[in-house]
């Protein structure tokens, strides 16, 4: 690189990696937002979109005939003319790289527009000018391509272009709407989609090949440097432009040899921005530092608190330039961190760390990133770097965090007790405790999380040393965040709840229409045998648990459990929820996992064989040639399933996943199936509890047919609640809503009830073994997590 007549070398690559260009990805998100937007809007609300248009344009109506012609007249030349005004623009300007991209990105969005089940439709703009000069002139206004072409040329050659001339040009484009509605004509919803269409395709142009704002701008860089005094002779690059800044490694002639300049982009810009917008929304007003109104004050502020820090003597680095570059970038320039990085330093240190991590905190100043390489050693005293976190006029609630990054990074590099004892010798216990409550993700940052190796389960080492070296029972967990992770899973279930019961309420109605039949004493009989079945299934899990945990609260479980599996697909939920219960309870996490596979798998057991046992029964007393599908069916189903046997054989692969993933699980179970048949009364209550899940709910849906005035066999109403059981596993609706339904009428169907019993039956039967389950289950859950019972 030559600057001034001098040649300065730059070692290593400048080039900012694409997956971090974060202001070109939001750009190309956008785009895409804006195309399903439109697409949404016309496939969805487009009769409604027409009749709002139509009003807007009689409302706006404001010109004669005549005028609208010349308005129109006038727009539609200019909109002619703009993509020739964009190519002189960009060749005077001696953009000659940037042409190909231009004519690419027109070409492109034309092309997507012009793909139709009939092949491609070539544009039919006819350049010979017609009589009517407006007619000539719509064929491009009123042609999507059109606006297609001009969009993405034009997204492809505004970083490039000088500011006012770019607005002007946007404009311009974005003025058809309004133009369009002055002149009491719609607009057309596919002059829409050529809008964002074009804006996509020029996005991810713009994306792939780069914008200036890549172009490093190190000749503004070594003047400003020149200016403080620091003549530049060469620049190593340390880390290449990512999240965080290019850090430079700068030889100089001057008062230091060598300083670390850092330069933050446009990119840099985007990221910071969107972290403190989330920051923002998810962390209490008492955890999150102001927010920044540009990148300069960003870097100014990071700046100042290295003058404040260093005023006090615990800089290890000093502030030499903060300037502001052309093409966005800003460069903030210190000299080289001296002193020894603390993960070189023995635990001997660790008390005059702690100490000078109070005089910090007594000067109003907090760090907020403690990681390993911001702590160092100069001559017995203390000094920090990267201040990019830190903040004046620090809460208790910054301070205490900080305490608690330092612990996590003292403790992965000299160990718990160490790390533990200098920090309650030099703060207290009370103070440490107090900290110790901060020890959650949310409270590290991520350069914590980067640097320090298996970072959770440092944290959680040092909770637990704290806990033991200070006497307390339990450490609690400090809320951070504005919302918890308990508060947004229950919120996500309740929508899931919303959605997957709003095909229940649009059946409500003739529901309640056949109430008049009911018999509510059948009604309130298979209530209460819905309630044996949650005490069937209270006593096998608490026997697959080996008794450790009480069967009242295993029982108040298993409504919880019902409205989490209700919730989630093929209630995978529920069995994360009874694996988190029987952890708080006291078990490990592998052996709580082992129980609750084990009652699942002796509950299919016992569901498979009752099937078979009932079908047995059922085909010497009821025809079942109606409800056994066709003999091409079953060929086809066995025909699959040799195919699949077959691929899981010789797909390496599926192979290896079946030999080392399921194949391990299946020998476990089998084998804690066969102990579990050593133990008589365990077996016995494991396999009776299951049972009484199966039978109780086909004694409920016997039930519940009977409450309308039905008449039909056990049996058969037994095998309808089984393949129903079987439907609602596999389906993947949260809690088989809709396929569970339709088996169970279908299968009274077969059985021959009548549709106006079977319906009403079912719906029932719904309400009592789901719906009135779930509405317990939701309080439930909540008390239970209230009381880290889950």
């Amino acid at each position: 690189m030559r600057v001034d007549g001098r040649e300065i070398p730059v070692t290593g690559s400048l080039l900012q990696p694409r997956i971090r260009r974060t202001s070109d990805i939001v750009r190309v998100v956008a785009a895409s937002l804006g195309v399903g937007v439109v697409v949404a809007g016309s496939l969805i609300t487009r009769p409604e979109w027409l009749a709002l248009e139509r009003s807007v344009a009689k409302i706006v109506d404001f010109l004669s005939p005549e005028q609208s012609t010349l308005v129109y007249l006038i727009y539609g030349m200019l909109i002619l003319a703009l993509p020739f005004a964009i190519f002189i623009e960009l060749v005077v300007r001696r953009q000659w790289k940037l042409l190909f991209g231009y004519g690419a990105a027109g070409l492109l969005a034309v092309l997507a527009l012009s793909i139709t089940g009939a092949g491609i439709s070539t544009p039919k703009w006819h350049l010979p000018v017609p009589d009517r000069f407006d007619t000539f002139l719509s064929q491009f206004l009123d042609d999507p391509r059109w606006i297609a072409m001009l969009a993405a040329m034009l997204t492809v050659s505004s970083p490039w272009l000088p500011v006012r001339p770019r607005r002007w040009m946007w404009f311009l484009l974005l003025m058809f709407a309004p133009i369009h509605l002055v002149v009491s004509s719609v607009v057309p919803a596919r002059a829409m989609l050529g809008l964002v269409v074009g804006w996509l395709v020029g996005a991810v142009i713009v994306w792939l090949v780069g914008t200036p704002a890549l172009e490093v701008p190190l000749d503004a860089a070594v003047r400003v440097l020149a200016e403080r005094g620091y003549t530049v002779n060469s620049f190593r690059v340390v880390r290449p432009a990512g999240r965080g800044p290019l850090l430079l490694a700068t030889a100089v002639d001057g008062p230091e040899s060598e300083l670390i300049v850092e330069l933050y982009g446009k990119n840099q810009r985007s990221f910071g921005a969107i972290r403190q917008l989330w920051r923002w929304l998810t962390f209490r007003s008492s955890e999150t530092a102001p927010l920044h109104g540009s990148l300069h004050r960003a870097v100014e502020h990071r700046a100042l608190l290295g003058i404040a820090i260093g005023d006090l003597g615990m800089a290890s680095a000093h502030q030499v330039a903060v300037a502001s570059l052309n093409r966005g970038w800003m460069l903030y320039a210190h000299t080289v961190p001296r002193g020894t990085p603390l993960r070189k330093l023995s635990a001997q240190v660790l008390p005059g760390v702690w100490r000078s991590l109070v005089r910090l905190h007594d000067n109003q100043i907090s760090h907020g990133d403690l990681r390993p390489d911001h702590v160092r050693m100069c001559q017995g005293d203390t000094l920090f770097n990267g201040f990019a976190a830190a903040e004046f006029g620090a809460s208790d609630s910054q301070r205490q965090t900080d305490i608690a990054q330092l612990l996590v990074s003292t403790t992965a590099l000299f160990g718990k007790h160490e790390a533990v004892s200098a920090a309650v010798g030099v703060l207290g216990e009370s103070a440490v405790v107090t900290a110790a409550s901060r020890l959650t993700k949310s409270a590290m940052p991520a350069g914590i999380r980067k640097t320090v190796p298996q970072w959770a389960k440092v944290m959680a080492t040092a909770r637990e040393e704290v806990r033991e070296q200070t006497g307390h029972d339990r450490i609690g967990s400090e809320q951070l965040t504005r919302f918890t992770r308990n508060q947004v899973i229950q919120l996500v279930l309740l929508v899931a709840l919303v959605y997957v019961a709003y095909p229940f309420f649009s059946q409500v109605p003739t529901f309640f229409s056949q109430l008049r039949t009911l018999n509510w004493w059948w009604a309130l009989l298979g209530l209460v045998i819905t309630a044996f079945t949650y005490v069937g299934a209270a006593a096998a899990l608490g026997a697959c648990a080996d008794g450790l945990v009480r069967v009242r609260d295993l029982f108040l479980e298993q409504f919880a459990n019902t409205f989490v599996a209700t919730t989630t697909p093929a209630g995978v939920g529920g069995l994360a929820l009874s694996v988190r219960f029987l952890v708080q309870a006291g078990m490990s996490t592998a052996r709580a996992t082992g129980a609750v596979a084990l009652q699942q798998s002796m509950q299919v057991l016992t569901h498979l064989v009752l099937l078979v046992v009932f079908s047995v029964v059922a085909g010497t007393s009821t025809n079942l040639a109606h409800i056994v599908p066709d003999a091409t069916v079953l060929y086809l189903a066995a025909g699959v399933g040799v195919g699949l046997i077959g691929a899981f054989m010789f797909v390496p692969k599926l192979r290896r996943w079946v030999n080392h993933s399921v194949w391990p699980q299946i020998r476990e179970v089998v084998g804690e199936v066969v102990a579990l048949a050593r133990n008589p009364m365990r077996f016995s209550v494991i396999v009776g509890g299951s049972a009484v899940i199966t039978l109780g709910k086909a004694f409920v849906l016997w039930v519940s047919v009977e409450a309308f005035g039905g008449g039909t066999d056990f049996v058969a109403v037994t095998i309808v609640t089984m393949i129903g059981g079987t439907l609602a596993s596999a389906a993947p609706t949260p809690g088989g809503v809709g396929a569970v339904e339709a088996a169970l009428i279908g299968g009274l169907a077969a059985f021959g009830v009548p549709a106006e019993i079977a319906v009403p039956a079912v719906l029932l039967y719904r309400v009592l073994t789901c719906w009135i389950p779930v509405a317990l289950g939701w309080p439930i859950m909540r008390w239970m997590g209230e009381k880290n019972m889950i």
